[in-house]
């Protein structure tokens, strides 16, 4: 389905249940969370493909984080859902917690997996680099690098099929649409680092102790400026625990939504 702005999306599970929204990450689409959503049957479910990515339309202009926190809020606005638990993952996190900041009272609950928090001098020259990169030679000059960072050696060394799938994800994007996303990336924590007033709802905050993009530091920053936030570092996992090793990811977030929203 796509909405009168543009926005593909899914909606699934039962209409009275609570809802849940998952929010994926840069240069992926909503097929990334084929993994979870079987273990969250219980809740009504909603996937989306963020401006630029998958089948939503491109942007017009550069956007910035808030812009796209609007867009999950049109979408809500469409399907006429009033609050909904908010998962994001990565860019989604960022997304997640602007859209919380945004519209507190449509947010019933916050999962961020795998987000940044504000980067060190060393970490931000870095992002920019890659974004430099992009910017250049498109989403082709920087995937392989970030196969790296997201998932283990082992998951390279076995998973040739996992490799493939999240490559052809990446590739998949506009070179000219791919850079301004990653601007948002290497630019939006500004918009949401010591958020005043401070989100309120129960939130989970989870990354891999080797996802160093992300890292534990980050999360437990993100964790301290959210009141009674629950803080899960998974062990041996990096960006993409939820495609590596799923239930990890999963236990922690399915049952952290039950005692949350059932």
């Amino acid at each position: 389905m796509i909405d009168p702005h543009g926005t593909a999306y899914d909606l699934t599970g039962p209409e009275d249940a609570p809802v849940v929204v998952l929010v994926h990450g840069l240069g992926l689409n909503r097929a990334v969370w084929q993994w979870i959503t079987p273990d969250l049957a219980r809740f009504r479910v909603l996937t989306y493909d963020l401006i630029g990515h998958g089948e939503t339309a491109p942007p017009k202009g550069q956007p910035v984080l808030q812009d796209l926190a609007a867009q999950l809020a049109g979408l809500l606005d469409h399907l006429d859902i009033d609050r909904a638990a908010i998962v994001g993952f990565s860019l989604g996190g960022m997304i997640a917690r602007r859209f919380a900041q945004d519209y507190p009272a449509r947010t019933t609950a916050l999962v961020i997996l795998h987000s940044a928090h504000r980067r060190s001098e060393k970490a931000q020259s870095a992002i920019l680099f890659r974004v430099a990169q992009a910017e250049e030679h498109g989403p082709a000059a920087t995937v392989e690098l970030a196969l790296e960072r997201w998932y283990t050696d082992a998951a390279r060394a076995t998973r040739p099929d996992l490799m493939d799938l999240t490559r052809q994800w990446v590739l998949a994007n506009d070179p000219a649409v791919y850079p301004k996303l990653y601007r948002i990336l290497a630019h939006g924590v500004d918009e949401i680092v010591a958020p005043n007033p401070p989100i309120t709802c129960p939130t989970l905050v989870l990354t891999g102790d080797e996802d160093h993009g992300n890292s534990p530091d980050m999360s437990v920053a993100i964790a301290t400026e959210i009141p009674r936030a629950r803080l899960v570092i998974l062990k041996g996992l990096r960006h993409m625990a939820l495609a590596e090793d799923p239930q990890a990811v999963n236990r922690p977030v399915v049952d952290f939504l039950t005692k949350v929203l059932l």
